[in-house]
């Protein structure tokens, strides 16, 4: 057996469970650029942003509430809390999927707080 079959068979293994292993379980973060014009990468003026999936049954009950009240009925596919960092302050906003009965999907956003921040069709 030559080095190169060798090093195929040990190697080439390592490297896709290393791969595979550093994926599993991230959380999605995103950095974007600054509104600035001027400066358009500007560090101190960018928002960091936390996506994660989560339960029905972690969402604040005012903001269930909320969605409740907007998803007209439609079943609820998937919700994501969205945690986004501008100016040194920490936003949260829910984002609801939600399918109508006629199988059109919207989109609700809700703050933390509850209050109703945008509803959009997909």
């Amino acid at each position: 057996m030559n080095t190169r079959t060798l090093l195929l068979i040990v190697a080439l293994p390592m490297a896709m469970i290393f791969a595979a292993s550093s994926f599993a379980g991230e959380k999605e973060d995103k950095i974007y650029p600054s509104d600035d014009p001027v400066v358009p990468h500007a560090k101190s003026d960018a928002k960091k942003e936390k996506e994660e999936k989560v339960q029905w049954s972690t969402v604040p009950a005012v903001v269930q509430k909320t969605i409740t009240e907007n998803a007209g009925g439609g079943k609820i596919e998937e919700i994501e809390k969205e945690t986004e960092t501008k100016d040194g302050k920490s936003i949260t906003v829910y984002e609801a999927k939600v399918k109508n009965s006629d199988g059109k999907k919207i989109e609700i956003k809700v703050g933390e707080d509850g209050k109703l921040i945008k509803v959009e069709n997909d």
